[in-house]
């Protein structure tokens, strides 16, 4: 599985970006799929995830309620949309995929995409 990741840039406080990441292969259906992201001199910190179906989200405290993950599974792909953003969600955001249910854990993922840079202006 190959995951390619799009649609990061410059935004202000308050403003909006939608993420893509978009897979290869015709398996993505039965990945499980991930944002992650690592700013500047920190680990990589989970975002939120999807289950397969889509059925089932999950979000890290610091983005709930402001993003939403949502997938297309009829494209291959995978959306962060991010609303009300903040100076703390500049960072590199990243895209992974795994077949098992351990949505949290960047260990669990098998396939990651390149990255593509957030940065949010005060």
């Amino acid at each position: 599985v190959q995951l390619q990741a799009s649609g990061g840039g410059l935004v202000q406080a308050g403003g909006s970006l939608r993420l893509s990441c978009t897979a290869s292969g015709r398996t993505f259906s039965t990945y499980a799929m991930g944002w992650f992201r690592q700013a500047p001199g920190k680990e990589r910190d989970f975002v939120a995830a999807i289950s397969w179906s889509g059925t089932n989200t999950y979000y890290a405290d610091s983005v709930k309620g402001r993003f939403t993950i949502s997938r297309d599974n009829a494209k291959n792909t995978v959306y962060l949309q991010m609303n009300s953003l903040k100076p703390e969600d500049t960072a590199v955001y990243y895209c992974a995929s795994q077949q098992g249910r351990y949505y949290r854990d960047s260990k669990q993922y098998d396939y990651w995409g390149q990255g593509t840079q957030v940065t949010v202006s005060s």
